[in-house]
């Protein structure tokens, strides 16, 4: 059983950057894919990145690329999303993910959920 726990999030002016991180513990993290999510009311939960267990591959919205980066390091069990150039339209809960699948560019089959956090761009 793995858990997942987000931080790093909050209020930022459109143009701003955060970096959000997630720690997960209980499950042997360099197996793992890891991805993160963002969901806001009302709409259904939207893929935005994945990282393959080891980090040499990652995979990307087509709304993010260019401006977010997912990265991991599995020393420290943790997963980052850095986000710049941040939109208005950015803002949302997101939620990190693991599964044992070494699928990146399917955006189902995650197994594993955070609590998420939430970001909050202003214009």
């Amino acid at each position: 059983q793995v858990q997942l726990v987000e931080s790093g999030g909050g209020l930022v002016q459109a143009g701003g950057s955060l970096r959000l991180s997630c720690a997960a513990s209980g499950g042997t993290f360099s197996r793992y894919t890891m991805g993160w999510f963002r969901q806001t009311p009302g709409k259904e939960r939207e893929f935005v990145a994945a990282i393959s267990s080891n980090g040499g591959s990652t995979n990307y919205a087509d709304s993010v690329k260019g401006r977010f980066t997912i990265s991991r390091d599995n020393a420290k069990n943790t997963v980052y999303l850095q986000m710049n150039s941040l939109k208005p339209e950015d803002t949302a809960v997101y939620y990190c993910a693991a599964k044992r699948s070494s699928l990146i560019t399917i955006a189902t089959g995650y197994d594993y959920w955070g609590q998420g956090t939430q970001v909050t761009v202003s214009s």
